[in-house]
């Protein structure tokens, strides 16, 4: 059955002129969609036809079928699952979905810890590698410096005043007092190869029956390697009183004394071999026996057997 046509169906169905509705122009917009990335270009471009008037631009907001289409048709090959169903998932202000970060387990930090643990314990093994080799080096030095030590020699002794009298003490005690003024040679000789060494002394001391009646000091010094010296130390006193130990001198038939005495005193040289770091250390105690004539001016020579050195 044929239904008659209105003319409001007939004029909408008829084609409309040309010089009403020109034909309009075709131009393609790219999809801001994943596929522009992976280098499908063909896919993401669509025809998108002019607009004659402000509102039929698709700035425009629109309800209508036609928007509803084109976001949807924009989106939909992003947002499908594997079933071919769309995800549905937040959206930021944007209208982007808004994707979960995948949380990798575990630190980074622990392979920089190891790392450092490593260089720490490679440095400090450095470190005490160094400190062994450097100890084991200065005992050998050591060693070898231990043999070299200071020769000692006491050569002889210039009386300039020997004096024995009558005096009494500040107490006013009488007593039998004395004097010495003498110079006291000795002979310095340093074996070592490679250091020199520094030279001191204790108080170098005459003893006459236990009591210190002249006394000296050797000056500190410095002596080079493979090197002799001879040091000469003054020793004196004044009016030294004897109290009992006096009463056993006897002046001589020329009016002089001949008085026994005892020198002793100790000799300390010290080896500098590597620096403050390892050092030598040496000491020697001498002791030696000798008659005094106030009489005579001759210096007193000392033999081999005249001094014990140890």
């Amino acid at each position: 059955m044929l239904h008659a046509k209105s003319e409001s169906d007939v004029t909408s169905l008829a084609p409309s002129s040309p010089s009403r509705s020109p034909k309009r122009p075709v131009y393609y917009v790219q999809s801001p969609s994943r596929d522009s990335q992976d280098g499908d270009k063909s896919a993401s471009m669509q025809p998108t036809p002019s607009f004659n008037s402000p509102m039929e631009s698709p700035s425009h907001p629109s309800f209508g079928r036609h928007s509803r289409n084109s976001s949807a048709s924009r989106f939909s090959g992003i947002f499908r699952s594997s079933s071919g169903r769309k995800n549905g998932r937040k959206r930021n202000d944007k209208g982007w979905p808004e994707c979960n970060v995948i949380l990798e387990e575990g630190k980074y930090d622990e392979f920089d810890e190891e790392k450092g643990l490593t260089r720490r314990c490679q440095a400090l093994l450095a470190l005490l590698g160094f400190v062994v080799l450097f100890t084991i080096f200065c005992l050998i030095i050591w060693g070898a410096g231990r043999p070299f030590k200071a020769e000692i020699t006491v050569r002889s002794m210039v009386v300039n005043n020997f004096y024995v009298g009558e005096g009494s003490d500040f107490t006013g005690v009488v007593t039998k007092m004395m004097t010495v003024n003498a110079s006291l040679r000795i002979s310095v000789y340093n074996p070592a190869t490679f250091y020199g060494i520094h030279v001191t002394s204790t108080p170098i001391n005459l003893i006459y029956s236990d009591i210190v009646v002249a006394s000296g000091q050797l000056k500190k010094y410095f002596q080079p390697r493979k090197s002799r010296r001879t040091v000469l130390v003054r020793i004196e006193a004044t009016k030294v009183p004897l109290y009992g130990a006096g009463s056993s001198l006897d002046a001589a038939t020329n009016g002089g004394y001949k008085v026994p005495l005892k020198l002793e005193f100790e000799i300390k040289s010290r080896g500098d071999v590597v620096g403050k770091l390892v050092r030598t250390k040496h000491k020697k105690e001498i002791s030696c026996d000798l008659v005094i004539d106030s009489t005579s001016t001759k210096p007193i020579k000392f033999k081999k057997n005249s001094c014990v050195y140890s």
